[in-house]
């Protein structure tokens, strides 16, 4: 109301001090839309913050429509055949801990495949939001099935990847492991592998040789011991990738609560939600990556028409106004997946909103 009340406030003195000069009607007509659409795109900023913050009232799949700030109830859809794969090979030392390393098939420069940029921040991360500022000369992008076949990745860090975390994640004694390690994908996927776009949590469990995965999830190794399992999947619009700029990925977790993805595109969010304690991310989340990459394990390369620039920004919240640290672009990623643009510099910023930002491009 208040952000209302100075947007109504800004155009009745812009309008007041037009009346005063003398300017063509036609002149005076485009400042006054300009100052209208500006005020539109800061509402529409607003709205978007606040459905964040709020949530989902309960887990399940959920809607909401701007400029109303209720979430409406879904039909949720199957659970997707998506996997993702982990961008590092997951093993025991000898002496109990996880060692990782890179794997991908792509240039040096190229984002994903474990090289990428993710804003690690001082505490624990309860939320963090995805999008694309700036998107020039995208015209197409495609997989290994078609086109517009890609997957938005908001990825937490792998738990015990961050050092300031120490011990392993507590899903581990709460649930009978010895150690293990957890990961957590917020996802938009435009081919899941059932062909219809969705928005979904993909949550992974790193154990020991001995160890079994929880009951119901599937396993896969490659070098390592993994369990997977997706939450439940709501139906969202299938978004060419010219319009990259009106789409926003978030993901938020809280302890003894729910983990929640949220996906907007322009005027609408879709959001589904789980229980905290399906991995217990919210105890071990500090570094967040965000980027688009190819769509699963069977098509990880997100390949851009050439010409193409992105600008990605990652904001995050950490209950501080401490500007995160950029971490990579070696090693700063925790997706398996990947596309052809080279990622530029990264640069951090605090205040009110936390964030890091980079280009990408080829």
């Amino acid at each position: 109301m208040k952000f209302g009340v100075r947007s109504m406030i800004h155009v009745a003195v812009v309008a007041g001090l037009l009346s005063m000069v003398p300017l063509s009607s036609t002149f005076a007509a485009q400042v006054t839309n300009n100052i209208a659409v500006e005020a539109q795109a800061q509402a529409l900023q607003s709205w978007h913050e606040n459905i964040k913050k709020l949530g989902p009232p309960a887990a399940g799949c959920w809607s909401a429509t701007y400029p109303n700030h209720l979430w409406k109830k879904e039909v949720c859809g199957k659970v997707s055949a998506y996997r993702s794969t982990p961008p590092t090979i997951a093993s025991r030392d000898v002496l109990g801990n996880f060692a990782t390393r890179a794997m991908g098939n792509k240039s040096a420069q190229q984002a994903g495949s474990g090289t990428d940029y993710s804003a690690l921040t001082s505490n624990l991360t309860s939320s963090a939001v995805g999008s694309f500022p700036v998107v020039r000369g995208v015209k197409s992008e495609s997989g290994n099935y078609g086109s517009n076949e890609y997957t938005l990745q908001l990825n937490t860090n792998i738990s015990d990847d961050v050092v300031q975390l120490g011990n392993t994640s507590p899903y581990c004694a709460d649930n009978g492991y010895a150690a293990c390690s957890t990961w957590q994908q917020f996802i938009y996927s435009t081919d899941n592998g059932g062909g219809n776009p969705q928005a979904f949590i993909q949550n992974w469990l790193f154990i020991g040789p001995g160890d079994s995965c929880p009951s119901g999830w599937g396993s896969f190794s490659q070098g390592y011991y993994g369990c997977y399992t997706n939450s439940d999947a709501v139906a969202v619009p299938n978004v060419p990738v010219a319009n990259l700029a009106k789409v926003k990925l978030s993901g938020t977790a809280s302890a003894n609560g729910l983990d929640t993805v949220t996906f907007t595109y322009g005027t609408v969010a879709y959001a589904i939600s789980q229980s905290d304690s399906t991995l217990e991310i919210a105890s071990t989340w500090m570094q967040s990556e965000f980027n688009i990459v190819g769509d699963g394990s069977q098509s990880p390369a997100a390949n851009f028409n050439s010409g193409s620039s992105l600008t990605v920004k990652l904001a995050v919240s950490d209950g501080s106004t401490n500007a995160p640290t950029c971490v990579g672009p070696a090693n700063g990623g925790t997706t398996g997946e990947y596309n052809n643009l080279n990622l530029g510099a990264c640069t951090a910023a605090g205040g009110a909103t936390p964030s890091i930002q980079f280009t990408e491009s080829n």
